[in-house]
């Protein structure tokens, strides 16, 4: 057989192998029979067994018996393996030369066609960051407001990269929602990458989705279009946002931490958030999404305090907080809990 590819592997799975357990069964199959030779319905499929050597030709019977598939097998599948093995290592060579002259593209100094700003588009967004995150050299911020880790393989090939970069020293600091606590991939990851030093915090309430890398480089959503991002290295603009997730940072609560003061603080931020959503009037929807939870959990945090303030109404409910003044939900008449001076 002249090559091995998915077509003649198709053959040979459907009829091939169907009659050569025929002719296995039969103890062989005359020369002549009409369904291998030329413009028989086997034709093919014999052909495919003989080139293979699966069939020999009996010349004292006049009949093509089976030969052993073990004395076959090695000669067709180890070119593939072979073959196979000499294209991972072709990849992994392009990938590493690629490397090199992304690196050099994007330390290069800004130029007129290429400019401090870049928008990202669909997949491009994902291509991007698995080039720009792996090559950090010193720290990656990020910011995953509302949900958790990807989970399957996705989480497979963070917790494969993060590790890599922890190894040489990266500094990787991930900040999630209360909610995130909840995640099993987020506890995952977690437990897989604290020990090696990377540190995760959660927060009551958090800014869109943002990645910073070595404080050069930041990757922030369009908020008109989720399939828009927008790649940042303007100097200026990537120390404001730094210093945003800075002082998220600084007022959110370890991951690690367990001690009940921790948990029950957590409940109370929720709880004083959840408050503040109603008395602001937001929608359920709004609310839900801005304490990284869902519509149903977050309306259970509602039925929770209606029981708390003995109200049978969502009105009653907001009359009740209404009359316990600015300071209801943990902050001064002229706070604004998200920030820190």
């Amino acid at each position: 057989m002249g090559t091995s590819d998915a077509e003649d592997r198709a053959l040979f799975e459907t009829a091939g192998t169907a009659l050569y357990e025929e002719i296995v069964t039969a103890g062989g199959i005359v020369a002549g029979e009409p369904r291998i030779v030329a413009g028989g319905e086997l034709h093919d499929a014999f052909e495919q067994l003989r080139e293979l050597g699966l069939v020999r030709l009996d010349p004292e019977r006049e009949t093509w018996v089976a030969e052993d598939p073990g004395l076959v097998h090695t000669r067709v599948v180890a070119p593939l393996t072979q073959q196979g093995a000499e294209l991972l290592q072709e990849s992994s060579r392009w990938t590493e030369a690629f490397a090199t002259v992304s690196h050099a593209w994007r330390r290069a100094p800004g130029t007129s066609e290429r400019g401090p700003f870049r928008y990202l588009h669909g997949d491009s967004i994902s291509s991007y960051l698995h080039t720009v995150v792996p090559e950090a050299e010193e720290e990656v911020l990020t910011a995953q407001p509302q949900t958790g880790r990807d989970t399957g393989k996705g989480l497979e090939d963070s917790l494969l990269a993060e590790k890599e970069m922890l190894e040489r020293g990266v500094r990787i600091l991930t900040l999630y929602q209360h909610s995130a606590r909840r995640s099993t991939a987020t506890r995952e990851y977690v437990e897989a990458l604290a020990p090696l030093g990377a540190e995760v915090r959660t927060q009551d309430e958090f800014f869109n989705r943002m990645i910073v890398v070595d404080r050069r480089t930041a990757i922030i959503p369009s908020t008109e279009d989720r399939g828009t991002a927008l790649a940042i290295r303007e100097p200026t603009i990537v120390a404001y946002l730094v210093d945003v997730f800075m002082r998220s940072w600084e007022r959110a609560r370890p991951f690690t931490s367990q001690e009940a003061s921790v948990v029950k603080g957590i409940a109370e931020e929720q709880r004083a958030m959840t408050m503040r959503m109603l008395i602001e009037g937001h929608s359920d929807p709004v609310s839900a999404k801005r304490l990284g939870v869902s519509p149903r959990t977050y309306a259970g945090y509602v039925a929770d305090l209606k029981e708390e303030f003995d109200a049978e109404t969502r009105f009653q409910l907001g009359y009740s907080l209404g009359r316990l003044g600015p300071g209801v939900d943990g902050s001064g008449p002229d706070d604004d809990p998200r920030e820190n001076d």
